[in-house]
């Protein structure tokens, strides 16, 4: 696969021994020259971890030279030991390619509670400036660096034209299992050559994060380090993008964020199907991800699918119990687009048919209507299988 780098960053990702298989990379470095303009979505969990601590406090911003990411551990309820480790991964990248280190964002995956070696740490943060490059090779060594559980790299990208311009979008992510709505257990970087303001970077993410990141889930077990950047080096172009043309970039971007969203619910752990619930016809929004979300929540929807079972029941009982009033008497339900359930009652259908269609096909598609509004949502999860209990049960020891 060919990568459109966007003007202006460099790449790298290195092995310091974080992770125990020398061939698996665990420090990532991206770097802008001149600074970008940054802006930060982080998780809602109250014990967030030291990186998100910092990077809050640093974004949104018109001033970063860096972003440097560890793979392997959390750094996560670690106390003040951790805060003051995630300032030293900071000061030690500020001075490896010679900016201030309040330039320098932090994030951190792994496991949780488990202080950081900070001597592997340094070396890894020297190694990997010595070798930052703007190539693809670069760009998929970050990629790679950044993953954990992960089968593999997870990367997205966009090119548009912008009064005359080609802006570039370029994202990475992570995230395979502790994954829940308002952020989960990923990490996601976006870089673009596009000129943006640090106010409308941040707006620019915040809308594109709850359009994708914050409409998956594996479990919904909700993070201590999520972290989804923006980072913007404008070298395409001269002046901050305005209305049309941001708008044009913000749903380029939004499609950046969906596509890496997807494959963080379609690499779910142990997970054999990727499940795209879609809900339209509520009185608001907020129904209809409430909706949406209840459904991908149900262990008994989630194990029925990894089963190849139609059973529709176990749907529509979940719409049930979401907390949102509707009409029982115009809900409707298509599976793969088989018509199961219709004005709140069962329709005759071919089980087997269904069945065979979930087993063949990677994405099972799961359309819940109502006639309450216009108001639509949609949502993905993973299925629920076997090897989900295995890998978490053994994933510590």
């Amino acid at each position: 696969m060919a990568f459109c780098i966007p003007a202006g960053f460099q790449f790298s990702g290195v092995h310091c021994g974080l992770k125990s298989d020398p061939q698996k990379r665990d420090l990532v470095l991206v770097t802008c020259s001149p600074a970008s303009v940054a802006a930060g979505v982080y998780t809602e969990n109250l014990m967030y971890a030291a990186p998100v601590e910092l990077d809050r406090a640093r974004t949104p911003s018109q001033d970063v030279r860096a972003v440097v990411v560890n793979s392997g551990n959390a750094n996560a309820c670690t106390g003040p030991k951790g805060l003051s480790d995630a300032h030293e991964m900071a000061r030690l990248t500020a001075e490896a390619i010679q900016a201030d280190q309040e330039q320098v964002l932090v994030m951190s995956t792994g496991i949780i509670g488990e202080y950081l070696p900070m001597s592997q740490i340094a070396s890894g943060i020297a190694s990997a400036a010595s070798c930052l490059g703007n190539g693809e090779l670069d760009w998929l060594a970050a990629a790679e660096g950044i993953t954990t559980t992960d089968k593999g790299p997870k990367t997205a990208q966009r090119e548009i034209v912008l009064d005359g311009k080609t802006v570039r979008i370029l994202g990475m992510c992570k995230g395979a299992g502790m994954i829940g709505p308002r952020m989960a257990t990923m990490l996601a970087v976006i870089a673009t050559d596009a000129r943006l303001t640090p106010e409308t970077a941040q707006s620019t993410l915040q809308a594109c994060t709850d359009a994708s990141f914050n409409c998956i889930s594996v479990e919904g077990h909700m993070s201590t380090n999520d972290t989804v950047l923006l980072l913007a080096s404008g070298a395409a172009m001269d002046a901050p993008l305005e209305r049309d043309d941001l708008n044009s970039f913000g749903s380029a971007v939004q499609e950046v964020c969906i596509e890496l969203a997807r494959q963080i619910a379609d690499d779910g752990e142990g997970a054999s199907h990727l499940i795209n619930i879609q809900v339209s016809g509520c009185a608001t929004e907020a129904d209809a991800r409430r909706i949406a979300e209840t459904v991908a929540h149900s262990n008994l929807v989630k194990t029925g699918i990894a089963g190849a079972d139609p059973n529709w029941g176990r749907i529509v009982s979940a719409v049930g119990y979401a907390g949102v009033p509707f009409d029982r008497d115009n809900l409707g339900l298509v599976l793969n687009g088989f018509c199961l359930f219709q004005n709140g009652a069962p329709v005759e259908f071919d089980a087997a048919v269904v069945s065979q269609s979930m087993r063949e096909q990677r994405e099972t598609m799961v359309e819940l209507t109502f006639a309450e509004g216009s108001a639509a949502a949609r949502f993905w999860t993973s299925d629920l299988t076997v090897e989900y209990v295995r890998f978490n049960s053994e994933y510590h020891t």
